[in-house]
């Protein structure tokens, strides 16, 4: 059987070739189950993503692998989901894989960021990956590179997990998507491939035995199904508990009923026995016990009654208190939720409060330093700048003054030449007319008287040198004034 059924797989995932775009690992005419509904559990580390859970096939059917956190194969990759798909005469696995961008994973609402087209849980900037509060479970305390952005359908909740088909989604790929589809693709790391591994391994995860809501539902690191981070599917622990419980109390009251219906045959055999032994007693006898035979018939019929009346309102009681306890435990975990959203927000918002007042007071600080370097820079520059002009000012004018100076000097000098020059002329000029006049008349002649000698001639007293500026001397004909 188990050979007629992998050749059949295998005439099914040749017929299924017409899907260009898709990767099969098997293909079966029975349709997945619908999605398991649970809560993810939180981040490990910072760089891991979102993986979440779907159902694969083996040899026992179809089994839940839990969506988990997983380290990328290098930093910039995002997850792509696989899916199944409807080929015609069979469904088809395509497996999901890395990429730069998010491909088609077959309109499948995974929740947690995949709402059946791309990815909302967050982004890569600078090598390092940005988590979306609102779809994501984060430590605000140790992630902040976060941010929060709401987004529809960000839980994962029992609905359709393939595409195509009867009663499948009939979602398309994008011309994105399909441009994607075209990109460099890693497939699923080693820790991802060992994940689905272990997972085939566990009786417990077979829908066939968890019936669409397994114990394991996701975990926070691959591989992990035991621990804090194991979660399990939404109601799964109260309704095995619950049916554990009733199947309990079943077999006990079933128990109960032989061991009273072979207790009454007991007491009838020696009913019987008595009655052969007593029977030369009085027939009054015979009445009495027949009467109290028939007296302790009606109380142990009212004693099972009781019993079971009690057993009833038991299990009711325990149901009671048992829907009781879950409904409870809903609301103090929404409760616990809403608080840790509402803390979360304010957290945030007090945090973006004082990015804003820092970044204000910064500006402004900045904007003032930078003001008063500006007027000290302008001042300096008009100082210098006075300072400059005083200096050009100052230099101007005492070289306006040299040249005055020299001018003036240089005007004195050459008045001073021209007069000299004029003196002497006039003094030469004067003489020479002296000497010419001289010459000119002549000398008187003395008396004859005897042997008379002449009188000394008195000499000239010396003539002053001729001053500049001044007129020449005149004197009178024969030397005399």
């Amino acid at each position: 059987m188990r050979k007629i059924r992998l050749l059949s797989l295998a005439f099914l995932i040749l017929a299924m070739s017409a899907i260009s775009s898709a990767q099969f690992g098997v293909s079966i005419t029975i349709a997945p189950p619908e999605l398991v509904a649970y809560s993810q559990p939180m981040c490990p580390q910072s760089g891991y993503l979102w993986t979440p859970g779907y159902w694969a096939y083996g040899d026992e059917g179809y089994y839940w692998v839990p969506g988990t956190w997983a380290e990328p194969p290098e930093v910039g990759l995002l997850w792509t989901p696989g899916y199944w798909g409807w080929g015609g005469n069979a469904f088809a696995w395509n497996d999901g894989y890395w990429g730069p961008t998010v491909g088609f994973y077959g309109g499948v609402n995974y929740g947690y960021g995949y709402g059946g087209s791309g990815y909302e849980g967050g982004y890569w900037r600078n090598n390092e990956f940005s988590y979306n509060r609102s779809v994501n479970n984060v430590d605000v305390n140790n992630f902040h590179n976060t941010y929060e952005k709401t987004v529809i359908n960000e839980r994962a909740g029992n609905s359709v997990s393939y595409n195509g088909g009867t009663g499948g989604i009939t979602a398309r790929p994008s011309a994105a998507e399909e441009t994607a589809a075209r990109e460099r693709h890693s497939p699923a790391t080693a820790a991802q491939t060992g994940h689905q591994q272990a997972a085939s391994k566990n009786h417990e995860l077979l829908a066939s035995v968890n019936h669409g809501k397994p114990p394991i539902a996701a975990t926070s690191k691959p591989g992990e199904f035991t621990g804090k981070g194991a979660v399990a599917a939404k109601g799964a622990a109260a309704e095995d508990k619950a049916t554990e419980s009733k199947a309990a109390e079943t077999k006990a009251a079933e128990n109960k009923a032989v061991e009273t219906k072979a207790t009454e045959s007991k007491a009838a055999e020696t009913k019987a026995t008595e009655s052969k032994a007593a029977e030369s007693k009085a027939a009054e006898n015979k009445s009495a016990e027949r009467k109290a035979a028939t007296t302790r018939t009606n109380e142990n019929k009212s004693a099972d009654k009781k019993a079971a009346t009690t057993r009833t309102n038991g299990n009711k009681s325990a149901e009671k208190k048992a829907a009781t306890a879950r409904t409870d435990e809903n609301k103090s975990a929404d409760k616990k939720a809403a608080t840790a959203r509402t803390n979360e927000n304010k957290s945030a918002e007090k945090k973006a409060a004082t990015t804003r007042t820092n970044e204000n007071k910064s500006a402004e600080k900045q904007a003032a330093t930078t003001r008063t370097n500006e007027n000290k820079a302008a001042e300096k520059q008009a100082a210098t700048a006075r300072t400059n002009e005083n200096k050009s000012a100052e230099k101007k004018a005492a070289t306006a003054r040299t040249n005055e100076n020299k001018s003036a000097e240089k005007q004195a000098a050459t008045a001073r030449t021209n007069e000299n020059k004029s003196a002497q002329k006039s003094a030469a000029a004067a003489r020479s007319n002296e000497n010419k006049a001289a010459r000119a008349q002549p000398a008187a002649h003395a008396q004859p008287v005897a042997h008379a000698q002449p009188a000394p001639r008195q000499q000239a007293a010396p003539r002053p040198e001729a001053r500049p500026g001044s007129a020449p001397e005149k004197k009178s004909p024969g030397g005399k004034e």
